[in-house]
């Protein structure tokens, strides 16, 4: 397989270049004469990328330059040699002689990529270093390498197997996932066969997280070892001893990582930043990934419901009708702010945030499933809640997918991404989605409408609490699309006071977390603070979507915060007889409100509920 994947015209043993940048441009032309890369350009700039990160070059005249991108045809590595050695801003500052530059196309299967990160680590045998150095000829240097592979890939002797729990844990990672991680990993497995070590190491390669650690072996282990230069999930190892340092230190000095683990040195981790010992207070949030999952969909989410709340509320500055065509106030900017904001960013917020989770659970081939998933939900009325249904639904089923054609044939490893995750999930996904998702929330929606008319007019105060609460229960979701609905069915048939509760209670959620954002500012981190500004705009505007992030990130204390403030608003906009004749716009359609002042008033009074409510159940958050 090997020689599959690397081939003679991909070998240089007298490379002339003799500085950093000549060696890289000599080593990709090497892959684009090769017919390796559909574009040199791009595939240099993500090399330039990677080294911007940090070099490349590592200990002992070794450099290994790398980049995933789809800028590359086909995967390999082309090799090269200089005879005299340049300065490749190496670890130890010496010359660097050996080059590896992997080249990883972005739909290339995990295992090729795996071979190609694994064929690094053989340099750390200097025997085999020498070995390539010396070589006389292309065919030479190929040899030693298969030779080398060959018997690093044979099995294990029975004699050396121990099925007892690891003594050392380790996760290592590094920015693009292909070499470096996998070098520091056989740098710490080899050297704790050495000195005798049970250990377990967890990679966080660019075909995801493999030979993950298990919350026993967490709990069991002496100490753990984290060689990262990327973010990695941490939680997990809260009230254990952790030693956190770079990738290049576990490749460099393996045993005093292990000795220093085994000997319980390294400071105990705490999520929080409270280093005191033996409290595992987080010990149970580690055992479940909904969390993390969530956040990375409400993350990549945020810029289409930031970017698409504004322009569709700069849009209403023009009229509140000013987009319809059929208007006698139509403008066409307005039309172009709407459309873009409202009708394409907005549209693709759920099935964005769905793709992500999906993303989060089973790697990129949870996107499409989990994507297709929010998307049915969106055009089906599902909303926020029915995407997020989406979302774990498409990523939980590529897992089981995973599981199922893991026992096919390696042959057949190529296919798996480009065909049979992506078939197959969208297929169950859908199929799921539409057979026992979209009905149930369509009911739950036609159910909460015919009791909303079953309330009449007979009790308004309890009528506008009832639709203040709806419209933040789930924010942009089906219940609050009942609320709205029946406010617009008011509407049309003269009854103008439903509609004001409506509003008031999707105004208040964006408002009032924005107001505590500015408030308690130590209950919030930046990020969230930064976001609370844009909150303003939406709140102002009846996007209550805005408060969406907010809600999913921490959802025991956001929601019910909201939906008390939003109650009282529609409550007090029932009592003072508000009246509105507009379905949207938010407090840009003020003017036409019969009694502007009192409608304010109910805004400001749930918002400002809402932010002291929220302000002093959430804690204070460490930065």
């Amino acid at each position: 397989m090997l020689k599959d994947i690397i081939t003679l015209d991909c070998i240089n043993i007298d490379l002339k270049g003799t500085t950093k940048s000549e060696i890289i441009d000599e080593m990709i032309d090497i892959l684009y004469k090769a017919g390796k890369l559909n574009d040199r350009e791009e595939y240099k700039k993500e090399i330039l990328k990677r080294e911007s990160q940090g070099s490349t070059g590592m200990e002992e005249g070794i450099a290994i330059p790398h980049a995933k991108t789809n800028a590359v045809k086909t995967s390999t590595v082309a090799i090269g040699i200089s005879k005299n050695g340049v300065d490749y801003q190496s670890l130890d500052g010496e010359p660097s002689r050996l080059f590896f530059m992997i080249a990883a196309a972005d739909t290339s299967a995990d295992s090729h990529i795996e071979i190609l990160s694994k064929l690094t680590t053989l340099l750390l045998e200097d025997e085999i270093r020498e070995g390539l150095l010396n070589a006389g000829s292309k065919e030479e240097l190929l040899n030693i390498l298969i030779s080398a592979m060959e018997k690093e890939e044979k099995p294990q002797e029975a004699e050396n197997s121990d099925n007892s729990l690891p003594q050392v844990l380790a996760v290592t990672a590094c920015p693009t996932g292909i070499a470096h991680t996998y070098m520091a990993a056989d740098s710490l497995t080899k050297k704790a066969k050495e000195i005798g070590v049970r250990i377990k190491v967890e990679t966080n390669g660019s075909g995801g997280v493999k030979n993950e650690l298990t919350d026993e072996e967490i709990k069991n282990a002496k100490g753990i070892i984290v060689a990262a230069d990327k973010s990695v999930f941490m939680d997990r190892f809260a009230g254990r001893h952790v030693d956190i340092v770079g990738v290049k230190e576990a490749i460099k000095n393996p045993e005093n990582l292990i000795n220093n683990a085994l000997s319980q040195n390294a400071p105990i981790y705490n999520a929080a930043g409270n280093t005191e010992k033996g409290k595992m207070k987080f010990e149970k949030k580690a055992k479940t990934g909904i969390y993390k999952h969530l956040m990375s969909g409400v993350s990549n989410m945020l810029p289409f419901v930031v970017g698409g709340g504004i322009l569709i509320a700069i849009s209403f500055m023009f009229g509140i009708n000013a987009s319809n065509p059929n208007d006698p106030s139509y403008n066409y900017i307005a039309k172009l702010l709407n459309d873009i904001g409202g009708g394409n960013a907005f549209f693709l917020m759920v099935p964005v945030m769905a793709a992500f989770i999906g993303m989060s659970i089973a790697d990129r081939p949870g996107f499409a499933p989990a994507m297709v998933g929010g998307l049915i939900s969106l055009n089906s009325g599902g909303g926020f809640l029915g995407g997020l249904i989406g979302g774990f639904l498409g990523g939980y089923i590529t897992l089981l997918l995973k599981k199922i054609f893991g026992k096919l044939p390696d042959s057949l490893e190529g296919i798996k991404p480009v065909l049979l995750y992506p078939l197959f999930g969208i297929l169950i996904t859908g199929s799921i989605m539409y057979l026992f998702i979209v009905e149930p929330i369509a009911w739950i929606n036609s159910s909460l409408s015919v009791f909303l008319k079953s309330l009449g007019t007979g009790n308004l105060i309890l009528l506008g609490i009832v639709l203040g609460g709806m419209m933040s229960t789930d924010m942009g979701g089906p219940i609050n699309k009942a609320a709205f609905t029946f406010g617009i069915a008011m509407i049309a048939s003269g009854d103008y006071a439903p509609h004001a509760a409506v509003m008031a209670g999707g105004m208040v959620p964006p408002l009032g977390i924005a107001l505590a954002t500015t408030i308690f500012r130590n209950k919030f981190t930046k990020d969230e603070r930064d976001a609370g500004k844009t909150c303003y705009i939406m709140g102002l505007s009846f996007i209550t979507e805005g408060a969406i992030p907010f809600a999913a990130s921490d959802p025991i204390r956001v929601i019910p915060s909201c939906i008390i403030g939003a109650m009282i608003s529609g409550g007090l906009s029932m009592a003072f007889n508000i009246e509105l004749r507009a379905p949207h716009g938010g407090l840009f359609v003020l003017p036409i409100v019969n009694h502007p002042a009192l409608y304010l008033l109910a805004v400001v009074i749930g918002s400002v509920i809402t932010a002291l409510i929220l302000g002093f159940i959430k804690k204070p958050v460490n930065e």
